[in-house]
């Protein structure tokens, strides 16, 4: 692991939830046993080799449950022969992980890592929570359990307000979704890194947590669902409102290189970026890529940003 300066560096991540978690947020049946694992057997090559040609490092948030699979382990195992981190997303990906018992949360936390060092040979110091919720009890047993940075807090306003309009749009067409919102006092916590206190939306002395990336001042989100959307030449103008920061924490998931055409149609009705063909996003990722270098970024693994702020 190389050490970097946290000065004027960017890190991209990937959550690597499969298919079926999305079903879970739409409250729809199982996935066909086509699309099931295209995370893994697709998009996950293509993020690959978007890295072997922009010559940047990844962090990969893998879920455990999902490594089950021998197919994904071997590609998990493949991205991290190539210098990728590999960091922990929990076991069963449970979006209220931050609202079960502390045996729970621990347990969770521990058999992802087992999962994953299974997998690479390399225990995970990095966690997300599911659906970027978290708590003051997960917060303390990520850090009993040796983990080093959290990256789980998304605090964008507008992002909370969609979530809550669709959870709510779910419930008057009688759909239940597994997905849940967080608390509003989360949209209080700083939007740069920070050691969290208790409240966790407070500095203090805990772990560190490293927030997924919005804009200074309206907080607009800046990650990949919102890329994907905006496309190449808008995706530039709002990655330029980061050009005073000195980190910028951009996340992505491993549907956001996928299309309907990957065996997906089902899904897509639901989930909107879907219907974004995966040539013009790989196109707005590179543009994205292309304009943080122009504003003076390098980029780095989240565990080497870690380790340089602690």
């Amino acid at each position: 692991m190389r050490r970097v300066s946290p000065r004027r560096v960017c890190a991209i991540s990937i959550d690597l939830d499969e298919i079926h978690h999305y079903h879970a947020i739409h409250g729809l049946a199982a996935p066909a046993p086509a699309a099931a694992h295209q995370v893994y057997d697709c998009a996950l090559g293509r993020y690959g080799d978007l890295a072997a040609a922009e010559r940047i490092p990844l962090t990969l948030f893998a879920v455990g449950c999902d490594l089950s699979r021998a197919e994904n382990g071997r590609a998990l195992r493949a991205v991290a022969e190539q210098g990728h981190e590999i960091a922990n997303h929990s076991f069963d990906h449970w979006y209220d992980l931050s609202r079960r018992p502390r045996a729970e949360m621990h347990s969770q936390i521990a058999r992802a890592a087992d999962a994953i060092q299974a997998q690479t040979g390399a225990r995970p110091t990095g966690f997300r929570a599911p659906g970027y919720v978290m708590s003051d009890a997960l917060y303390g047993a990520a850090a009993e359990l040796g983990v080093r940075y959290s990256s789980s807090l998304f605090p964008c306003p507008y992002y909370y307000v969609a979530k809550l309009a669709k959870l709510g749009a779910l419930r008057l067409r009688g759909r239940s979704s597994e997905s849940i919102a967080s608390g509003a006092e989360m949209l209080l916590s700083p939007r740069t890194p920070y050691h969290v206190g208790q409240p966790y939306w407070r500095a203090g002395p805990g772990l560190l947590e490293l927030p997924i990336q919005v804009t200074p001042w309206l907080r607009l989100p800046v990650f990949g669902t919102s890329l994907m959307l905006l496309g190449p030449e808008l995706a530039r103008r709002l990655v330029r409102g980061l050009a005073r920061e000195s980190f910028v924490n951009l996340e992505l998931h491993g549907i956001d290189l996928l299309d309907a055409s990957d065996q997906l149609s089902e899904l897509a009705p639901h989930q909107f970026d879907l219907r974004v063909p995966v040539e013009r996003k790989r196109q707005t990722l590179s543009a994205v890529i292309d304009e943080l270098r122009t504003l003076g970024f390098g980029f780095a693994r989240l565990d080497e940003v870690a380790s340089s702020l602690q």
